[in-house]
């Protein structure tokens, strides 16, 4: 390794484009030339002595002295940010920032009114709200570009530390055009008592979900846990269904199936939310894989400061 300036000044050139795999992508982003970017990354390469990129694959890769560097590069972020949490500590919740992430529903829904109440009693914190997938959202909070996240999935307990804001479940929800409806009376859940909450003591029958096996079926990809859990029920109870189209997000399923298009699983926490919908009939389901909890993650091990000691406790 050449002496002479440390090989960790610029780093941030070589991080974005690491996480972009695309010099091109990674320039607009840091709002520079591509030629620029590319020879600050040969700059930093050159201290090295050693490439970080396998500049002949596309996707862009690193090689292995490149994942030992964006290792160390990540420890080193951990460490800044650790400081300057503790920093902001000092000003006592007079200066400082939080950012939080979730997915176009918690986005929509459920963060801005918890924001609002924490920036009407800390206005000078700097809150960011990020909307992204959970992949994505999850990858953000493990390089520390994110405090909070919220999801109703269940992240790797080695890596993040949670707590639980609400409990949830999902329900089977119907477009009331669909003849199949007719005979299910006794099943159907009343959107009021869905919305108060008090389906879940009433203790509505589970559907038989066999008696879907001719109607259409919006779902959410397996990697989303909705759609994760709602192929895992649909085995447990030897359906398979007919699926028409598969979807990123709960309300982008929602609307689709609120259209006549398909049935679709969706959980109580947003049928409480959002405008009511008619023309949707609700249906409680088996099991209980239906049932799980919505959680703010944060990453395991890393200084918990004021602002976001304070937002826990708002929760």
């Amino acid at each position: 390794m050449s002496g002479g300036n440390s090989v960790f000044q610029g780093m941030e050139y070589v991080y974005e484009v690491y996480k972009e795999k695309s010099f091109s992508k990674a320039a607009a982003n840091l709002f520079i030339s591509q030629p620029s970017l590319s020879a600050n990354v040969k700059r930093i390469e050159k201290r090295i002595g050693y490439p970080i990129f396998d500049r002949s694959t596309k996707p862009l890769q690193l090689t292995e002295c490149g994942e030992k560097y964006i290792q160390a590069v990540e420890r080193i972020m951990d460490i800044q940010k650790n400081f300057s949490d503790f920093v902001q500590d000092w000003g006592q919740l007079k200066t400082g920032s939080l950012s939080i992430g979730g997915s176009n529903f918690f986005s929509s829904w459920i963060l801005p009114p918890l924001i609002a109440k924490f920036s009407r009693t800390y206005p000078s914190i700097k809150i960011s709200l990020i909307e992204e997938s959970t992949a994505n959202l999850t990858q953000l909070l493990q390089v520390g570009k994110l405090d909070f996240i919220i999801d109703n999935g269940t992240l790797d307990k080695r890596f993040f530390d949670s707590v639980v804001y609400q409990k949830e479940q999902l329900l089977l929800a119907v477009p009331g055009i669909f003849s199949v409806n007719k005979h299910l009376t006794p099943y159907q859940v009343p959107i009021r008592k869905i919305r108060d909450g008090s389906f879940v003591s009433v203790g509505y029958p589970p559907v038989p979900l066999q008696d879907f096996a001719e109607e259409p079926f919006i779902m959410l990809k397996p990697d989303n846990d909705t759609g994760k859990r709602a192929l895992s029920i649909c085995q447990e109870n030897h359906f398979s269904p007919s699926i028409i189209f598969q979807m990123d997000q709960q309300m982008t399923a929602y609307n689709i199936a609120s259209s006549g298009m398909g049935i679709t699983f969706i959980g109580d926490m947003l049928l409480s939310r959002v405008p009511i919908n008619p023309s949707l009939t609700f249906y409680q389901l088996p099991g209980k894989t239906c049932q799980r909890n919505v959680s703010f993650y944060w990453k395991k091990g890393r200084y918990l400061n004021n602002a976001m000691n304070v937002f826990l406790k708002m929760l």
